[in-house]
């Protein structure tokens, strides 16, 4: 009987050819990884780099903070390797914003050319869980992903000195200006009309629309701003 259970046990090991379901959780050992980075070269070597190492596989590659979230979402990768700086300078900013508000369990390590970069902090304010100097080596590159995924990133300390000091990304104009990019034409208006002292009441009344219409565009003003109340 038990030399049953042993050969049961090597049978699951080593099916020969392997089972479908063996290979499917052979392949979730693996650290699946995306990466965004809209210069080719520089994509190419992080993947060159990542596809070395037996413990990891690079999901996608991708060239913009759009592509990134759609890909994320369609993928569900472990860790993201995110560039600041893509479509946008802003891009990859708001790309592990909206990510990390959908899939927080995701791991993204920032890609920068410089370590003081201001947008690298917002990123950590954001969930950002680490950074990756544009130059670092081979090994370096390796270790941060493999850290990510394990919960065991280092906490920086010129990012916690930073966070303190650093005028945040949330509260700059560049900020504000996206934000208000994305209002609809209507909210704008609800917005204006609510920033020069009208209530909605007024505003039904000099709209001719029905009080709910109002509210639901200040509802979705203050779910685009992230605020409870204006």
């Amino acid at each position: 009987h038990h030399t049953g259970a042993s050969l049961k046990f090597t049978d699951n090991v080593r099916t020969d050819p392997p089972q479908t379901g063996k290979e499917v959780s052979f392949m979730e050992e693996k650290i699946k990884v995306l990466i965004a980075e809209d210069v080719a070269p520089i994509r190419k070597r992080y993947a060159a780099v990542l596809k070395k190492c037996p413990a990891i596989e690079v999901v996608a590659e991708v060239g913009t903070g759009e592509e990134a979230r759609k890909t994320a979402r369609k993928l569900n990768p472990d860790v993201i390797l995110m560039d600041i700086e893509m479509e946008a300078k802003d891009a990859g900013i708001r790309a592990t914003g909206e990510i990390l508000a959908e899939m927080p369990d995701i791991k993204i390590i920032i890609l920068t050319v410089y370590e003081e970069d201001e947008l690298v902090f917002s990123a950590f304010r954001l969930g950002a869980c680490d950074y990756v100097l544009k130059n670092a080596s081979n090994e370096e590159i390796v270790n941060a992903v493999t850290s990510a995924y394990r919960g065991q990133s280092p906490i920086r300390p010129e990012i916690a000195d930073k966070f303190r000091r650093v005028k945040t990304y949330e509260s700059s104009f560049l900020f504000m200006l996206n934000i208000l990019s994305t209002l609809t034409p209507k909210e704008l208006d609800t917005l204006y009309l609510l920033s020069t002292g009208y209530n909605k009441r007024q505003i039904c009344e000099m709209r001719c629309v029905e009080m709910s219409t109002v509210k639901s565009q200040v509802h979705s003003i203050l779910k685009k701003f992230n605020k409870k109340k204006i």
